[in-house]
């Protein structure tokens, strides 16, 4: 069974940092694709950033500079840091991993950016 479990959110005020984590078991890690998505009331979830098996990685403009992914393949773990936080960097922070034609979710970490 794939289980993904997101760790890390909370509240911080704005311009400060936050170090999200999500740790995969029952999945190919290593060989997966990984990204962090991210969603608030009322608007469609939107990738954030991701990090593919090789290691190369891709993130939303709004994000650039500011955040970054990472993996440790020997904690089949992913990571998001996140400096500079705006208040529109709110909202509920998803893990996903890509498996060749599998598409597996954690159940989200609550980030709050206050102004």
């Amino acid at each position: 069974q794939v289980q993904l479990v997101e760790s890390g959110g909370g509240l911080v005020q704005a311009g400060g940092s936050l170090r999200l984590s999500c740790a995969a078991s029952g999945i190919r890690f290593s060989l997966s694709d990984m990204a962090w998505y991210r969603q608030t009331p009322g608007k469609q979830r939107e990738l954030v950033a991701t990090i593919r098996n090789d290691g190369s990685a891709d993130y939303a403009d709004s994000v650039k500079g500011r955040f970054t992914i990472s993996r440790d393949n020997t904690k089949n773990t992913v990571y998001l840091q996140m400096n500079s936080l705006k208040p529109e960097d709110t909202g509920v922070y998803y893990c996903k991993a890509q498996y060749y034609y599998s598409t597996y979710w954690g159940q989200g970490t609550q980030v709050t950016v206050s102004s």
